[in-house]
């Protein structure tokens, strides 16, 4: 297994070019199957998620051409069986879009429950809601979720609650359903408009994406197509974190500076200046770090995956601040290992309060998911001393070559295997 050795202290400058977006990539990527000829997409990030996605299609009999490095073409007319391997779905959160996508095209669909990082309870509930307005029967049998239909109907779909995967997976099965389907209360991130201009880029008709209204009139076939990814506003807020952490001038390039908007907000009340671009935002710090209070929220508000980015800032802030985490039950999971690189942090369920210490000191730490192992580079940039970081399987499942990015930048960071390991990789 591989690890992260962080010698800290050292001040971020320089450039950074921006992936696309992971929660974009790992949609659109069951999304081609819905095609009837095969789509290139281009701006793809190499990271574990979308290479286990690209081995689901893979094993499933898609074929699969590397055009660049950031370049695939997708050709799914191969797939015969709307299964997807248990072995592989496991391994992600973003398995369950293969239940919209192979029930949109194949009315029915057999997929495992999802894996990936523990964040606290996730239920489908709201999945199986859509799916079963548009007419399917859904069933869980020992942990494999069934789902089939004779036919799909458009429909109106109210979600309970503000659900991004949810919206996702109803989008995917309604935009060959017949006739219109309403989606109410639905998300608005990024990556739901992404989705949806990549399927209109196919020939489907779907409206509001970006709004709580989404409209999808089914259409009878979709055609190939070739699409660029967004660029990851996540990655993008986690290096504009590790800029403000380390007190450094950063440039980070290949980004959308409107989807950053509530990041940029939070980080220019806590004394870090943000300077916009068409394309790209420069990071500075040259004043005090203050302490401010956030509150995750759906877009547009703050998002939860960069709630704890932003909490390690916080630690490093004169005052006292308070984070409330109002989507994940289990989000403070990195506090635990933040305190032993000396964080004054107390958590009360969702409510963590942050005394700032002014500086943390390097620790062994353990990535106990995604989003947390990106907050303990963080600190490791900026504690003194040295912090090594195992686990860091998670922190690879969104970032590219992040370890290589902030030696660009300045970081002394290497990757070190521990002999006699076992290697949690997918390759495809």
């Amino acid at each position: 297994m591989d690890k992260f050795i962080i010698k800290g202290g050292r001040r971020l400058s320089g450039e950074v070019e921006i992936s696309g977006a992971k929660n974009a990539a790992v949609a659109i990527i069951p999304a081609v199957i819905l095609s009837d000829e095969p789509c290139i997409l281009e701006n793809v990030p190499q990271i574990r998620d979308v290479s286990i996605s690209m081995k689901i299609l893979y094993e499933m009999g898609a074929d699969i051409t590397m055009l660049g490095k950031h370049t695939v073409k997708i050709d799914a007319s191969g797939i015969t069986e709307p299964i997807v391997p248990y072995e592989m779905a496991k391994h992600m959160r973003a398995s369950y879009y293969f239940l919209g996508t192979l029930l949109g095209k194949f009315k029915r669909a057999r997929v495992s429950m999802p894996g990936g990082c523990y964040l606290g309870d996730r239920p489908i509930d709201q999945h199986l809601k859509a799916f079963s307005a548009l007419g399917a029967n859904c069933t869980n049998d020992h942990g494999m979720i069934d789902i089939q239909a004779d036919s799909l109907i458009g429909n109106q779909i109210y979600f309970d609650c503000v659900t991004v995967g949810a919206t996702i997976n109803a989008m995917l099965a309604a935009v060959k359903a017949t006739g219109l389907t309403v989606i109410e209360n639905a998300a608005k991130e990024p990556h739901v408009v992404d989705l949806a201009n990549f399927l209109n880029s196919m020939g489907a008709d779907i409206m509001g994406a970006g709004t709580d209204v989404i409209k999808i009139r089914g259409v009878k076939r979709l055609r190939g197509t070739t699409y660029a990814i967004i660029p990851d506003q996540i990655e993008a807020g986690t290096y504009m974190v590790a800029a403000a952490a380390t007190r450094g001038d950063v440039l980070i390039k290949n980004v959308i500076p409107k989807h950053l908007e509530s990041i940029t907000a939070k980080l220019e009340k806590i004394g870090v200046s943000v300077e916009e671009f068409d394309d790209s935002v420069h990071v500075t710090v040259d004043g005090p770090l203050v302490k401010t209070n956030i509150k995750t929220m759906p877009h547009p508000g703050f998002p939860t995956d960069m709630q704890p980015q932003i909490s390690t800032l916080l630690c490093l802030a004169e005052g006292t601040s308070i984070v409330t985490e109002d989507i994940f039950n289990n989000r403070f999971r990195y506090v635990d290992e933040l305190r032993r690189m000396g964080a004054d942090i107390s958590v009360d369920g969702k409510v963590a309060v942050i005394e700032g210490v002014g500086k943390l000191m390097g620790a062994p730490v353990t990535a106990p998911d995604l989003r947390a192992g990106a907050a303990l580079v963080v600190a490791g940039l900026a504690a003194h001393g040295i912090t090594e970081i195992e686990d860091i399987y998670h922190i690879e499942r969104g970032y590219e070559n992040i370890e290589e990015k902030l030696r660009g930048l300045g970081a002394d960071i290497i990757k070190k295997s521990v002999p006699g390991s076992a290697v949690r990789k997918v390759a495809l």
